[in-house]
């Protein structure tokens, strides 16, 4: 996973003069990074270049200078990988009017190059409260349900990356807080699947076996997308399987999430597993700081937790 899910810099937009209209500079050495997991607004005056920079992010219109990289994928590297990490939703409403909801994500799926297999048509729609408008033709749904329509078409590729021009405009309230409520549900969405809850996703907690809960702290954790993250013996009543299985998810969202590590834990091998560096805490003194497999050996450390008879147990 990139760290930053945009990242612009000195980004520039010149309009070439076209007849009586003169050259319009419409970007001027934007910088902008995005973090990812981020929800990152957007706001300026009409005519201060906020289309321009989501067509040039999205690949729709050429820039005059600068880079842009797109979940660490460079436009003009990797022009191909760039596009298909992003997904628009544009301010204009241009579906089909003659094809049905279900048709149109089916078709916006076959031009991203979706198996059919891995096609998410109904999933999409039903989130977007578009279920019972599957089959109905595009020019008989309201402006808010063609909305709906322009989101789930964006998504069908399930782009890391998604940019939202003005999807709210012309909506009521009722259908902007549905549109913003799914926003959010699609960034959980990605924790709930590296710390294994994905087929528990509609499980009440109360229902979940111990691991099961630890894995939903996890995920509790992850959701505010820190930079730190602190486990508190988070290996507590699990058996030796469910610990190697939650020291393996510990190792997926640190790589995953770009994450620091502080872990306690008395489970040492689970530490030893997961640590470059450990410092022994010891009656309120560290009484040592290296890595795993000195601290393993450190004859303080040993006496420590097992006595001092364990020390020469060996010898």
């Amino acid at each position: 996973m990139s760290e930053n899910a945009i990242e612009a810099r000195d980004l520039r937009k010149t309009y070439r003069r076209q007849g009586a209209e003169a050259e319009k500079v419409a970007l001027k050495g934007v910088d902008l990074t995005v973090p990812t997991g981020s929800v990152f607004g957007l706001l300026g005056p009409n005519g201060a270049g906020k289309s321009t920079l989501i067509n040039i992010l999205a690949g729709l219109v050429r820039k005059t200078s600068g880079t842009v990289r797109i979940w660490g994928f460079d436009q003009d590297v990797n022009p191909r990988m760039s596009r298909a990490s992003i997904g628009v939703v544009p301010q204009e409403l241009n579906i089909d009017p003659f094809l049905s909801p279900a048709q149109a994500l089916e078709v916006q799926a076959g031009l991203y190059g979706v198996p059919a297999e891995q096609r998410r048509t109904r999933e999409i729609l039903e989130a977007l409260g578009l279920g019972d408008k599957m089959d109905a033709y595009a020019r008989t749904l309201s402006g808010g349900m063609r909305r709906r329509l322009l989101v789930a078409k964006a998504m069908v590729h399930a782009p890391p990356v998604l940019v939202l021009d003005e999807p709210t405009a012309g909506v009521d309230l009722e259908l902007r807080r549905q549109l913003w409520d799914y926003v959010k549900e699609l960034n959980a969405r990605d924790i709930i699947e590296v710390v294994g809850l994905a087929p528990m996703a509609d499980r009440l907690a109360k229902n979940l076996t111990t691991a099961g809960r630890k894995r939903l702290e996890l995920a509790r954790a992850l959701a505010t997308r820190p930079r730190l993250l602190l486990l508190d013996e988070v290996m507590a009543g699990l058996t030796p399987t469910e610990s190697r299985q939650i020291v393996q998810v510990i190792k997926d969202i640190k790589v995953q999430f770009n994450l620091s590590l502080l872990v306690i834990e008395h489970v040492m091998q689970a530490v030893m597993s997961l640590s470059d560096r450990i410092a022994v805490l010891h009656h309120g003194q560290l009484i040592a700081i290296n890595k795993p497999d000195i601290i393993a050996s450190d004859s303080a450390v040993i006496e420590a937790y097992l006595g001092k008879e364990f020390e020469f147990a060996d010898r």
